[in-house]
């Protein structure tokens, strides 16, 4: 069991996996590859001056996988709640998590299926991007019309992941790295890799 299970693997999905595992929670990600990312070109993310999108997703990838990101290219044809949190079904396979982040763009099937309340054609969700069912969150495209810019759905799966780990510690989380954390961050991924 997953403390976080992500569907989707766009600037959204990998935002909210990279802060979830980066903090300590187990955190698995499901995704088709089929991200419109890879028609993209980004010159409006702040940061970086001009990538091309499959460019920035192998760049995101490889700092997730390096955070223990466990992540699957496959498609999850069914979620549910259960007692513990949800239920992911995947090539026939059951995956449990404690949450759930809905990172699907504009494919709202899955936020449907489990009941999430809608707000006419978007997935209704609050400033945490937590929708109406408890726990299970939905960002970027599927809760915005017409915003569907990278840096938007980065900040809406960050905004997921700050509340899930809120709610994990039991207090207001901040992630917010000091110079002097990328030294031991450094050396906890390269002792990492030598394993």
């Amino acid at each position: 069991m997953s403390d976080v299970i992500v569907v989707g693997g766009g600037p959204a999905g990998l935002s909210a996996a990279l802060f979830t595992a980066k903090n300590g929670l187990s955190t698995t990600v499901f995704d088709t590859d089929g991200t419109w990312m890879h028609k993209a070109h980004l010159f409006n993310y702040l940061g970086i001056g001009s990538v091309d999108g499959s460019a920035f997703l192998e760049t995101a990838r490889a700092q997730v996988d390096s955070f223990g990101v466990e992540r699957h290219e496959a498609e999850v044809t069914s979620v549910e709640r259960t007692d513990d949190g949800f239920a992911v079904t995947v090539d026939g396979e059951t995956h449990e998590s404690a949450y759930l982040v809905l990172a699907t763009g504009a494919n709202r099937d899955l936020a449907e299926a489990l009941g999430c309340a809608f707000d006419g054609d978007l997935v209704a969700v609050d400033v945490t991007m937590e929708t109406s069912v408890e726990d299970a969150y939905a960002t970027g495209a599927m809760v915005r019309a017409e915003e569907w810019q990278a840096v938007i759905s980065a900040g809406d799966g960050a905004a997921a992941a700050l509340n899930v780990l809120s709610k994990e510690r039991g207090d207001h989380y901040h992630d917010f790295d000091v110079p002097a954390d990328a030294e031991a961050v450094g050396e906890l991924l390269t002792d990492e890799g030598d394993e």
